[in-house]
């Protein structure tokens, strides 16, 4: 018998698993963080005590300058300042 034949009974071909394809890159949408940054201090900047639970804060701490990166450098600072601000203020009271 020969073996290449029987081998192409139980060989079965793959399609290429790391194929050279470019990785998507997620690119957020910038007005969609502004929307998202200006809710987040909107609330802060009405509140007379923090207004999150110690966990949604610390989230909030987090992230709110990483999603400032996808803006102008003179917008983000400015938000990520206004922020800070309102932290400061919040924790005092």
């Amino acid at each position: 018998m020969n073996s290449t034949r029987q081998r192409d009974l139980f060989y079965e071909e793959q399609p290429e698993l790391f194929d050279d394809a470019p990785t998507p890159v997620y690119r957020p949408d910038p007005d969609e963080v502004r929307a998202q940054l200006q809710r987040i201090l909107t609330e802060a900047r009405a509140a007379k005590t923090l207004p999150w639970e110690p966990r949604k804060a610390a989230l909030y701490q987090t992230i709110f300058p990483q999603m400032t990166r996808c803006l102008p450098d003179d917008e983000a600072a400015q938000l990520r300042f206004e922020f800070e601000t309102q932290l400061i203020r919040l924790k005092a009271a």
